[in-house]
């Protein structure tokens, strides 16, 4: 083995070898004012291995996620270790795979980032050993970033750039693992305003999946439930007449429904899940006009954010709210959200390929840092729980 492998983990060598077979394409420029910058990332946050690459102009070159819904589904939710085994086989090729995407090599890119927390230990040590590995052993600077702050500074990469949305602005982070409501000042200043007490909304929405005996599918419980709630059937006028309720209804589920209970059952669910976020979003906006801030973008990312019915309640709730001044409301491309419509294909080495926005704004919430000169050392340590209030520390 060579030198340079000596000391590493198994999965980082993996990772080095595989990029050494990439052909390499010519040094690309500096880092300095103007330069048109490329950045590559890497995340292992829970059940997803990503790697994207991204330049500084606002362009994603590649963006690849590698899936593990058929690993974790007969447990009814991530299994921690299950998690960590696949991320340690999958990021070789995710990286390998986005560099060929993006047409180019290793030496190319200007700086590393990562994915340093919130999320499962284990999973972020995977991403955190093979960018620290990869940045070290190549000279290249590295960044940690903030899943969180991540997802809310999407928009400023997806969003054109005549309807960027301007600080402060509210945003509204809903996923698997958190419900957040932020004010937004700055790139790397947020205040939370609320948070759940108990289940994040994605959680809540994969809960009530499971227990309407709902498949994952290729895209996860929650938007299986989704797609129930748009199915049609030829009595639908003889649904069941359910009102909105909390997840907590579900648990006393526990006989055969026909279609139509599930149906009926489901946007009852999504009704009240909904509904909940409209209200604390027009209440936040409210408190906030009350002590003189102004806002008037509302971004919304994470998971959940490709749910069409909420996209639609959440438009509604702001023109009802401010029906003289348009507040704008930002999501990513629904091709960029997790979870949502992607087309899957397959390499040569059997992995499942899914472009979605994951990687690409882990790489994008870097830049600011990157542009500064800003960097993390290489023994950076992990924050599986970490405030975004306290992104700096």
């Amino acid at each position: 083995m060579p030198i340079l492998e000596s000391g590493l983990r198994r999965q980082d060598v993996l990772l080095l070898r595989a990029l050494r077979s990439v052909p390499r394409t010519g040094r690309s420029e500096r880092i300095r004012e103007g330069a048109r910058l490329l950045f590559s990332a890497s995340r292992a946050q829970q059940d997803d291995t990503c790697a994207a690459v991204v330049t500084s102009s606002r362009q994603i070159l590649s963006n690849v996620v590698v899936k593990q819904h058929d690993l974790h589904e007969g447990f009814g939710g991530i299994h921690p270790s299950v998690a960590i085994e696949a991320h340690q086989r999958n990021m070789p090729g995710a990286v390998r795979m986005a560099l060929e995407q993006a047409h180019i090599s290793i030496h190319d890119v200007d700086g590393i980032a990562f994915t340093r927390g919130p999320g499962i230990g284990g999973c972020l040590s995977v991403g955190s050993n093979a960018a620290k590995s990869l940045a070290a052993a190549l000279g290249k600077p590295l960044v940690g970033v903030h899943h969180m702050q991540a997802h809310a500074l999407t928009p400023l990469l997806t969003t054109p750039t005549a309807d960027l949305p301007k600080f402060p602005f509210l945003t509204l982070l809903i996923s698997g693992g958190h419900t957040l409501l932020l004010l937004a000042s700055s790139p790397t200043s947020f205040q939370i305003l609320a948070t759940t007490a108990d289940a994040s909304i994605g959680r809540a929405f994969d809960k009530a999946a499971r227990a309407l005996g709902l498949s994952w599918g290729t895209r996860g419980p929650g938007a299986a439930l989704e797609e129930l709630c748009r199915m049609t059937n030829d009595e639908l006028e003889s649904l069941p007449d359910i009102p909105p309720f909390t997840t907590a209804t579900f648990l006393s589920v526990d006989e055969p429904l026909s279609s139509s209970h599930k149906i009926a059952l489901a946007r009852a669910f999504q009704t009240a899940a909904a509904r909940q976020l409209c209200a604390k979003l027009t209440l936040s906006l409210q408190n906030l006009e009350l002590k003189g801030v102004n806002v008037r973008d509302v971004v919304v990312s994470g998971g959940v954010a490709s749910n069409i019915f909420l996209r639609e309640r959440l438009r509604a709730a702001l023109d009802e709210y401010s029906s003289d001044e348009r507040i704008s409301l930002h999501f990513p491309p629904l091709e960029l959200c997790t979870g949502q419509r992607f087309d899957v294909s397959t390499d040569s080495q059997g992995l499942k390929i899914i472009d979605t926005d994951n990687a690409a704004m882990i790489a994008w919430a870097s830049m600011h840092r990157f542009l500064a000169g800003d960097y993390d050392d290489y023994t950076i340590d992990l924050r599986p729980k970490w405030s975004i209030e306290d992104i700096r520390v």
